[in-house]
């Protein structure tokens, strides 16, 4: 929770920004209704807050900054297909909007929808080719969202092309050799059965030997990450706990199999 000294920081800030941009400025705006969202202390004032947005909507639907102050409000009350139609809206008038496009993948994604959260990753993915955090992303969606054995195949071949991007791009990304630590660990303990679809496709997993020096990359690089960043070494500490925890908990486990 926010000090009280923390707030009246806030509304300094915003009313310096407020005296030399003035309140009709759409980011201003959007801040505005952002300070309304954190003083509000029950649903009705959020209520309150959410008919403002859809006020200055009448106004100028292309308010980018109010639209998505909007959509991030319907989110935090629980109404996502609100939301969803709101930024499919945004994306009708402003297709090469990364940040929307990532948003509604998330939405899609957290409800369940994983081929719908696919296509619009990918869509950030065609904007921000070079953004390796978003190459990580995607392949955790493809392997989440694996369904029949038929299909395992393809989204597992493509889930590793794309971890594999990730770190070609960023050769310290700790999720991009995470993801590839686990993909390749499953197809060489579970590969799935040959799909005709996936060959047809290009998207077959690579052959064994290709397979267990991926696998041998990804476990030297972690053990590295985590080692460094345990010692404090200068330049690896960056990386948050949780991650270096979740990856030396990968390690051991993939080690005891490798024992047994």
């Amino acid at each position: 929770m926010p000090s009280h000294r923390d707030e009246e920081s806030a509304h300094l800030c915003l009313g310096r920004l407020v005296n030399r941009f003035g309140d009709d400025n759409e980011r201003v705006m959007a801040l505005i209704g952002l300070m309304k969202e954190a003083d509000a202390t029950d649903d009705a004032t959020l209520e309150v807050v959410l008919k403002e947005y859809e006020a200055l909507l009448q106004e100028n639907p292309t308010n980018i900054p109010i639209v998505k102050r909007r959509v991030a409000l319907l989110r935090s009350i629980g109404r996502i297909p609100d939301a969803v139609t709101a930024l499919t809206g945004l994306l009708d008038f402003s297709p090469t909007d990364s940040e929307a496009w990532s948003e509604l993948s998330d939405i899609y994604f957290s409800q369940g929808l994983y081929s719908q959260a696919i296509f619009a990753l990918e869509e950030v993915l065609v904007l921000q080719p070079n953004a390796w955090n978003n190459r990580g992303a995607a392949p955790h969606v493809h392997q989440i969202g694996i369904g029949d054995q038929n299909d395992s195949a393809k989204q597992l071949a493509e889930a590793l092309k794309r971890f594999c991007r990730s770190i070609e791009l960023c050769d310290d990304y700790l999720r991009g050799y995470y993801g590839l630590k686990l993909t390749t660990t499953q197809l060489l303990n579970d590969p799935p059965k040959p799909s005709k679809q996936a060959e047809s496709d290009g998207l077959s997993p690579p052959n064994l030997s290709t397979l267990q020096k991926l696998d041998g990359l990804a476990t030297e690089k972690l053990g590295e990450i985590t080692r460094r960043f345990t010692a404090g070494e200068r330049g690896w500490r960056g990386f948050e706990e949780a991650e270096i925890v979740a990856a030396r908990e990968l390690l051991e486990k993939s080690s005891s199999t490798t024992v047994r």
